[in-house]
């Protein structure tokens, strides 16, 4: 073999080399480049798994936002309830404390009315005692007119008959039978008198006794307004001890 035949074998040996290269190096860039679209779909799976998982973390923590808001939002409205009715209790609480003392007042006024009933019917009761008392001497002194009344229709008689005793005496009894016309006198006068006096004390008997049923009246009004005093002070005590508890 000669030279030109060994220069020929060996340009084809290195064109045949550098075609088995270039073929393996595109073999090779194939390979990257298959390499490289798995890497990247890879990739790209993994991100779309990790967007997903975040996405579905994501719409979680928002759910549980609402969640929350909800919650907060029902709490609100429970606190704005409990305010309202803490409100509407101090309301009651006030109109109940105003309703207490306006009773207490009243009742205190009660007493006051009973404690000045009480008064008053003990000064009734001596009224009546004391009115007892006055018809009692009334009754009395119409007894002793009558007995003065009495004493002088006698004393007029004696006056008539001594006057008739001087008549008969003639000039001897003139004196006489001027003291007798003088006693006469004063006999006629006194019964004049006690008429008089009857007169006034029989009105004083009517109103003695018109004075003595109007203190007896006045004064069953006076127990009868007691008896109301009393139940309504047992009614606004009752009230006021419920009203406590």
């Amino acid at each position: 073999m000669n030279a030109s035949h060994i220069a020929a074998a060996l340009i084809g040996g290195i064109v045949a080399l550098i075609g088995a290269l270039g073929w393996h190096a595109r073999a090779i860039k194939r390979s990257a480049a298959r390499l490289h679209a798995e890497v990247e779909a890879q990739r790209e799976t993994a991100l779309s798994a990790a967007e997903t998982r975040e996405r579905q973390r994501i719409e979680q923590y928002e759910g549980q936002l609402q969640e929350a808001g909800s919650r907060i939002a029902e709490l609100e409205g429970e606190l704005a309830r409990a305010i309202g009715n803490a409100s509407e209790l101090g309301t009651a609480l006030a109109n109940a404390e105003a309703q207490k003392a306006a009773w207490l007042d009243d009742a205190r006024r009660l007493a006051g009315e009973a404690a000045r009933l009480r008064g008053l019917s003990g000064t009734f009761e001596r009224w009546h005692e004391q009115m007892i008392s006055l018809m009692t001497q009334n009754h009395d002194m119409h007894k002793k007119n009558q007995e003065l009344s009495a004493i002088v229709a006698h004393v007029l008689i004696v006056s008539l008959n001594a006057s008739i005793e001087a008549a008969r005496a003639g000039t001897a009894g003139r004196g006489f039978s001027i003291v007798a016309s003088e006693v006469r006198t004063l006999a006629t006068r006194s019964q004049e008198l006690s008429k008089s006096y009857q007169n006034s004390l029989n009105r004083n008997d009517l109103i003695t006794t018109a004075t003595f049923q109007d203190i007896q009246a006045g004064g069953k009004m006076i127990t009868a307004s007691l008896g109301s005093v009393d139940a309504l002070a047992s009614q606004l005590e009752s009230k006021i001890l419920q009203a406590s508890t």
